[in-house]
């Protein structure tokens, strides 16, 4: 990683004054930004207060400041660094400009897909197995968009992992049992057609389930459908083969739904799994005296202010052990809940799996839910639990269509494309293409996706289709934009590569800032592995954009001299082949439209 190579040679010389092993600065070491007003003048910065014994204290500006020029008084240029300055607490190098250029262009072409991921700050992390569960849909419901987050940044963690060489055991945990099914098991069996089952699955189970819900304030209903959900817990055949079918067909329309969406999973689970291992939960709990009767006293007041019946079976999470904290995990019946079913699917898991983290993709507002299952697995005595996590996120509002507030995930993406095919149409620079469906859906997820990484995912955001759709500015449109942009110069200009280019030629500012910008990647890469945002890849991806776009009116290849066209076009291979491999581009399954998106790149 080029990167390193220049981390290192800082950190030898800086590690011989402050009397510390290189290694223990490599980290402390950071590529500049480049600034969106001006070049910055350094390539590389120290900071002080990283390296500081006593860094848990606080110190002033000033005293900082002073470290910095003390400690850059006692450095020395030389073949690798041609300048040292200081900034506020920090010491900055400047690279040998040749060096930089040959260097990273070098690096770029010999790690290919993999620049960035062989950088030494993941020398220390080690390979992990992990199982992630997300996505997690309602079987015989339509995908709601609530579902949405959760699918695309489960998969983007996932990606990243196996990127970074880590294992990876994708489950999507489906909502496949409960009383509902009851419900619609009746509801079919009054209103259903078995072709429209097959033909239409989820609209048609959608359709029962809204006609069932308007007649089950009648008692005879009610009672059918607990009749029925009871045949299903009894495993009666004519009543489990009809739950299989919601379930087969809704998996079959599901997984269409992903391959839109550039998803998929390792393994379909879902709480019937666990029905009977639920049970052997409760069995264990109560073996482990953490099972309590919800029977007198501050119990059953606990229990009313929750809305337990007489009899729930509860487990108390409270420190003093006087029920200021509890879960609920059996029904007064004896049969088993949510966090049950959770509890036994997370113990079956670890056994088949035995992974290092488990980590659970939900929105925030289960946060307690989960809280709860982490402290319940400690209490069993599973000391993995600590590896356990829930990655939350925010809710998305203000996504409607032309029809109105969207309820269900596929009618986002069939938006997403139509408007998009609109813009194209629209646009003087669009082309005749032979599949323009194919490319409006591929640019209509890429600006679905790009708005929701931009922010903090355990931020809730208003979406905005004309913010996400547009051309310019910091989109998903964009990127694909720039992505075409730099595809159709390779083909008008050929593709061969140069193995040994005279970086003489890449002096220009405008090509110092791609290559400065270049050098911060596995930084930034880095940062998103340890906090799971995607905004980090994001962010840097359209400044990458950004400096792409001033690059393409500054650096002609067209009417060049033929030394510096063909360095210049190199240098937008090699760009090329950066863009298209990394980022979200590879991580969020946006995928490049290549030739597809050919009708947006100018000439030149």
């Amino acid at each position: 990683m080029a990167a390193c190579s220049f981390r290192r040679s800082i950190a030898s010389q800086l590690s011989k004054i402050l009397d510390l092993p290189p290694e223990n600065l490599i980290k402390s070491i950071s590529a500049v930004p480049v600034s969106k007003k001006r070049l910055i003048p350094a390539d590389f910065q120290l900071s002080i207060d990283s390296i500081t014994e006593d860094s848990s204290s606080d110190h002033s500006a000033q005293d900082l400041q002073l470290r910095a020029q003390m400690l850059a008084e006692k450095l020395k240029c030389d073949a690798v660094v041609t300048e040292i300055s200081t900034g506020p607490g920090t010491v900055n190098f400047m690279i040998n400009r040749e060096l930089l250029a040959k260097t990273v262009l070098q690096q770029v072409l010999k790690d290919g897909s993999e620049y960035g991921i062989k950088s030494e700050l993941f020398s220390t992390v080690p390979r992990q197995k992990t199982v992630i569960e997300f996505s997690s849909p309602n079987i015989a419901k339509k995908f709601h968009i609530g579902h949405l987050r959760s699918t695309i940044i489960g998969n983007f963690i996932a990606n990243l992992k196996v990127a970074l060489g880590h294992q990876v055991t994708r489950i999507n945990y489906l909502g496949d049992w409960g009383m509902q099914f009851g419900l619609l098991g009746v509801g079919f069996q009054q209103f259903g057609n078995n072709e429209k089952l097959k033909s239409s699955p989820l609209q048609h189970l959608f359709e029962v389930y809204v006609q069932i819900n308007k007649a089950a304030e009648d008692e005879n209903t009610k009672k059918l459908a607990k009749d029925f959900f009871r045949k299903l817990e009894e495993h009666d055949e004519q009543t489990l083969s009809l739950w299989k079918q919601f379930r087969s067909f809704s998996i079959e329309e599901y997984i269409r739904i992903y391959k839109r969406l550039g998803v998929h999973f390792d393994e379909y689970s879902g709480e019937s799994f666990y029905q009977e291992k639920s049970q052997e939960v409760l069995k264990m709990l109560e073996e482990k005296g953490l099972l309590q009767k919800t029977i007198f006293g501050l119990q059953l007041l606990q229990c009313f202010l929750s809305k337990c019946r007489k009899g729930t079976g509860i487990v108390d999470l409270s420190e003093k052990k006087d029920l200021s904290s509890f879960s609920t995990v059996m029904r007064s019946d004896g049969t088993s809940l949510y966090i049950t079913r959770d509890l036994a699917a997370a113990i079956d898991r670890m056994n088949k799996h035995n992974c290092d983290t488990m980590m659970y993709v939900t929105d925030k507002s289960q946060s307690n839910h989960f809280q709860h299952l982490f402290q319940i697995l400690k209490l069993m005595g599973y000391d993995w639990a600590e590896r356990c996590q829930h990655v939350s996120f925010g809710l998305v509002q203000g996504m409607k269509t032309r029809r109105g507030e969207v309820i269900f995930l596929e009618d986002v993406l069939d938006e997403a494309r139509s408007r998009m095919l609109q813009n194209m149409a629209s646009a003087k620079t669009t082309k005749e293409i032979e599949n323009p469906l194919e490319t409006a859906e591929k640019i209509g997820l890429a600006a679905l996706i790009i708005q929701d990484f931009q922010g903090l995912l355990s931020s809730d955001y208003q979406f905005s289709w004309d913010r996400a759709l547009q051309s310019r500015g910091d989109t998903g449109v964009f990127l694909q934009y720039t992505h075409a942009r730099l595809h159709s110069l390779e083909q008008m200009h050929g593709n061969e590569q140069l193995t040994d280019v005279n970086v003489a030629c890449l002096q220009e500012p405008e090509a110092i800032s791609v290559l400065q910008h270049l050098l911060r990647y596995d930084e930034v890469l880095y940062r998103s592995s340890q906090d799971m945002q995607p905004k980090h890849i994001v962010s840097y991806l359209l400044t990458l954009s950004h400096l792409a776009a001033v690059a393409h009116k500054t650096l002609l290849v067209k009417g060049s001299a033929p030394e510096l066209a063909q360095v210049r076009h190199n240098v937008v291979m090699w760009l090329k082949s950066v863009w298209g491999t990394q980022g979200v581009l590879r991580y969020g399954s946006v995928r490049p439209a290549l030739e597809l998106l050919r009708e947006y790149a100018p000439s030149g």
